[in-house]
């Protein structure tokens, strides 16, 4: 790589197109050098991250919706859950969460691209998981999330097992999306800030031992990432970063943590936020040998032009990068996706 250019593109995960098949598609043929993996764009009831799951888990006997009138987001009901009243968490049994039938399903459609020649030789299928945490914190009553937590990782985890007996290991990456984490370590995490960490005192040592958790359940023939998010409703962060500061501490924890080697980490860098002050954390970053960097810098309100102001600031700070969007791009408005995706492809060199 030269030292004027970054290196390659990370699609986050969604995308916004209606479907899987335009989604690889596109992705393909706008970015193809650039990408070493692609995703389906998590379309239909994924279209908002995690908002479908209590959908799912209030069909479970034992869980209750909060409130007595849906809160409708397009096809879903965003009220959050609890356990109800007298009710074992241990004993509660949650249906299929979706991840592994939707993975199922899109990757079928990727091979078949692929095997038509629309898709490069070598790239892999990349399926974006929310961590246990995430759902937990997000939906459930503080006072219920240490007993409700082991129960939805064990489903989360089964979905992960599903996933890595469905696809080929050769074909597949599997990338952990944290959001809710960095609400915490803000304290600004949804129904309860940082005193809702419920693990105990040491916030940090509980979320990256979480995380190192979730890459070890990923066998090391499987590629596996981290996208570390300060969350994505309305194009707006809950909560925008001082600096890159947290982010490099949270990755340093984990890379430190870590039993099996980690493909990539994903750090956001917001669209105002060209200076050095913001990027010099990326001083101290220290990656696994081997683990691809990608910045979020791209964004459709400046184009290539602001994404190339972020990289020349961060090329003060770190050597070697490839380029991506904040977060997914599944609530860009409509029209616009084509145009971000060819920014990235502007703005960084293939592989």
């Amino acid at each position: 790589m030269g030292t004027t250019q970054p290196q390659g593109a990370l699609l986050v995960g969604s995308v916004n197109y209606d479907d899987a098949e335009t989604t690889m598609r596109t992705a393909a043929e706008l970015m193809g050098p650039l990408l070493k993996r692609i995703p389906d764009g998590e379309p239909g009831k994924r279209f908002h991250w995690i908002m479908f799951q209590p959908d799912v888990l209030g069909q479970a006997e034992g869980i209750e919706r909060v409130g007595d009138h849906p809160i409708p987001l397009r096809m879903l009901d965003a009220r959050p859950l609890r356990v109800a009243d007298g009710v074992d968490p241990a004993t509660i049994r949650f249906p299929p969460l979706g991840y592994a039938e939707a993975a199922a399903e899109s990757y079928a459609i990727f091979r078949r691209l692929r095997d038509d020649g629309m898709i490069a030789p070598g790239t892999r299928f990349q399926v974006s998981l929310p961590t246990p945490l995430a759902v937990v914190g997000a939906y459930f009553p503080e006072e219920q999330r240490a007993a409700i937590e082991p129960v939805y990782r064990q489903a989360m985890y089964d979905e992960l097992d599903q996933i890595l007996d469905a696809i080929p290991h050769d074909d597949l990456a599997i990338q952990w999306d944290n959001a809710v984490e960095f609400g915490i370590i803000e304290g600004v995490a949804p129904r309860g800030g940082r005193e809702a960490s419920w693990w105990g005192d040491d916030v940090w040592a509980g979320l990256t031992e979480r995380s190192a958790d979730q890459a070890s359940r990923v066998p090391e023939d499987v590629e596996v990432g981290f996208h570390l998010c300060y969350g994505d409703v309305a194009e707006k962060h809950f909560v925008e970063p001082t600096d890159a500061g947290n982010l490099v501490r949270y990755a340093n924890m984990l890379t430190d943590a870590v039993t099996r080697p980690i493909t990539w980490i994903h750090l956001p860098v917001p669209i105002e936020r060209d200076d050095d002050a913001y990027l010099a954390p990326l001083d101290e970053l220290r990656l696994g040998e081997g683990t691809e960097l990608y910045l979020g810098l791209v964004h459709r309100e400046d184009g290539a032009a602001g994404a190339k102001r972020r990289i020349d600031t961060a090329l003060r700070h770190v050597p070697t990068f490839g380029v991506a969007t904040e977060c997914g791009i599944g609530r860009a408005p409509e029209g616009s996706t084509d145009g971000i995706l060819r920014t990235h492809a502007e703005v960084a060199s293939a592989w």
